[in-house]
């Protein structure tokens, strides 16, 4: 099977003035990899933002930080139909535009793209000649800074496709700016998770944690099944995620390719030389970037096994592991892994590589699937074929997509069902089987204080990340 499924490099891909007025009345989306927003009547939000306080809120008082004061024409959009939702995107790589902005441009009865934004040139002019094909112009405005897409007024919410390392930052800005988002998965650590929390409810945003899985019926009746008891007591889940990468990656520094703005895709990291094999598809396999195959792929089918479990906003109190890491190339995630989680159920979940597949066993049998997507399998015709009737539980999906679960709430206000806290306990899950593995011992997990017990050193291992100046989460 393919697994290269994601955001590609900046990078898994009306009015039209600046934020300088002291009110912003929030009625559009802003894609970073872009849309239009929903009407504003629908909207029905003002949100208090001066520049000022934008700038105090983004940057934390670093100059290198401010917005620019003009935003070039190219940026600027016509303006969309007021009944739609207007969005920008941030990050058009592979994923961001292969799949985000596709799926975007299909809702065009709901939402409007109106800028693009990438660090990588080509990538982002490829996004806006595919914008201005579908709306049959050439209206789609481009950017390479991604705080020029926050500055306009004109936008009622992003989209984010970008590396693991600036989700968290990104979103911070974008909801303190008054947009809705939507933005790929997983955070950088267990703390930027508690932060983007905080932020999102604080500025009362709608937030959708990027992933298909809820929209997927295989999972979505996997999860029906074990949460209405049809394999009895569940005893066992087992989760098996990809193995990647396959190469340890040539850290050999390499002349920056012209179009792309290297200190821009760095970001909040640390400093690094460019290579090829650090940017677009690889980031995933770089501590600095992202936390490897474990926390991409585990935030797919960990949230299916905690939806099912009805764990969901809660998690493991037990983790061990063992594994090995990449090391002598580039590449420093890990390599190769068998993680043991234990919930205060007594449920126990395990994740090794592989096919990537669920399996839940109970004590009346078991039901799961083989492979990504795989059709349903269940240890009897029973329990495959059980109906889920009016009085049984009933779990949340939108068969249209995760896109369109987020367009509509974004009108209604309502959280959408992969709403921000629920991805960030996702994400924890796998950030806590990273911490197992790293430091080879058997961790106990508080998951309603979200710290670990008597461990000083992975507590450590929980915080956010230095970030590089000027980049900040204060504000």
């Amino acid at each position: 099977m393919h697994f290269r499924r994601k955001r590609g490099l900046f990078c898994r891909e009306s009015s039209r003035e600046l934020m300088t007025s002291s009110a912003v009345v929030s009625a559009r989306l802003v894609f970073v990899g872009a849309t239009t927003g929903p009407a504003l009547e629908l909207r029905a939000m003002t949100t208090r933002l001066s520049r000022r306080s934008f700038l105090k809120s983004g940057a934390g008082a670093a100059a290198a930080l401010a917005l620019p004061r003009i935003v070039s024409a190219r940026l600027l959009g016509a303006a969309a139909p007021s009944n739609l939702i207007t969005v920008g995107f941030i990050g058009t790589g592979d994923h961001g535009t292969g799949w985000n902005l596709r799926r975007y441009l299909e809702l065009k009865d709901l939402c409007r793209v109106l800028v693009v934004c990438d660090v990588d040139g080509g990538r982002m002019r490829r996004a806006k000649e595919i914008v201005d094909e579908q709306y049959q112009n050439r209206d789609c405005g481009m950017t390479k800074d991604f705080r020029e897409v926050l500055a306009r007024r004109d936008l009622d919410a992003v989209m984010i496709s970008t590396p693991d390392h600036w989700h968290t930052l990104m979103s911070v800005l974008a909801v303190r700016a008054g947009k809705d988002v939507q933005c790929e998965k997983p955070t950088l650590s267990i703390d930027e998770g508690k932060i983007l929390i905080r932020e999102v409810r604080r500025h009362q945003r709608v937030f959708q944690t990027s992933t298909e899985d809820r929209s997927i019926p295989v999972y979505h009746r996997m999860a029906e099944l074990v949460r209405n008891g049809r394999i009895g007591k569940v005893q066992r889940v087992e989760v098996i995620l990809p193995k990647q990468p396959n190469v340890p990656g040539d850290p050999t520094p390499q002349p920056v390719p012209p179009d792309l703005d290297w200190e821009m895709w760095q970001g909040p990291a640390p400093w690094a030389p460019y290579t090829k094999d650090r940017v677009h598809f690889n980031f995933r396999w770089i501590e600095d970037y992202s936390g490897g195959i474990i926390c991409d792929w585990g935030t797919h089918l960990f949230d299916t096994v905690q939806w099912a479990l009805d764990v969901e906003r809660s998690g493991p109190v037990e983790i061990e592991g063992a594994g090995t890491f990449w090391s002598g190339g580039l590449y420093n995630t890990v390599k190769d892994y068998d993680v043991t989680f234990r919930y205060a159920n007594d449920v126990v979940m395990t994740c090794k590589p592989g096919n990537p597949s669920i399996k839940f066993i109970g004590t009346d049998g078991w039901v799961g699937n083989t492979g990504w997507r795989g059709e349903l399998e269940a240890s009897s015709e029973a329990i495959k074929n059980a109906r889920i009737g009016p009085d049984d539980i009933r779990l949340y999906t939108n068969l249209q997509g995760e896109h369109h679960d987020f367009l509509q709430c974004v009108k209604s206000r309502k959280d959408p069902y992969f709403p921000v806290d629920i991805g960030h306990r996702v994400s924890t899950v796998c950030h806590l089987a990273n911490i197992a593995l790293k430091l080879g011992r058997k961790l106990r997990w508080d998951p309603v204080k979200e710290e670990f017990l008597g461990d000083d050193k992975a507590n450590e291992l929980r915080k956010v990340r230095p970030m590089r100046p000027p980049w900040t989460l204060e504000g």
